[in-house]
Formats: structure tokens, sequence, C-alpha cells
């Protein structure tokens, strides 16, 4: 992945309905949604969800795939687990970079 890829999927992201779009799909992987279920799940109009569809499309997030009539939306996992590749190459200088016991947030 490189940075305009990051930037883009990141983007995308930023808006709270493609978040939550984002992360019902991710939940119902790997069998994927169609547009209905997620309109109902997400009590998102289908004309607003078509759009938030689309910009995740567009950073490669979300794939679509015809099932005779209907459209089913899958989370491209592999495009997820590129960008968090890309955000932790880094990480840590390469040291181990486990969080000490102090520093660790409480379970919510």
């Amino acid at each position: 992945m490189n940075e305009k890829k990051a930037v883009t999927a990141l983007a995308a992201l930023a808006q709270e309905a493609r978040l939550r779009i984002f992360r019902a799909l991710v939940g119902a992987a790997p069998d994927g949604l169609t547009p209905s279920a997620i309109s109902a799940m997400l009590d998102i109009p289908s004309s607003t969800l078509s759009f938030h569809l689309k910009e995740l499309i567009h950073a490669d997030l979300v794939t679509v795939e015809r099932d005779g009539r209907s459209l089913i939306y899958r989370p491209s996992i592999q495009r997820m687990d590129a960008l968090l590749g890309y955000l932790t190459d880094h990480c840590c200088q390469g040291r181990a970079c486990a969080p000490s016991a102090g520093r660790r947030r409480a379970a919510c």
C-alpha cells in the first residue's frame, strides 16, 4: 500500500455512516450483506447508503458482487489488513512494542 491509497481509505472511513457500514460488513463476513439488509440494520436511507457504499468501493475497502437480482457487499479484509500494516510498518522503530501494564486501557 502506498500513501495515496492509505489516505483514500482513511478518508473513506473518517465518516460516521461509512465507518458503521464497514463495521457491519466486517461482522457479516464472509457472506456479506445486501443493501436492504444494511439499510434496515443501520437505519440509513437507501439513497444515502448507495452514496456511502460507492465511496467505500472507491477506496477498495468494499467489494460488490451480483447474485441474481441482488447485490452483495463484502468488506475487503485484505485491503484493511494492508492499511493496518501500512500504519504499523514502522512501529516502535523495530523494537518490541507491547504496552506496559500501566499504559493498557481497561476493557470496555
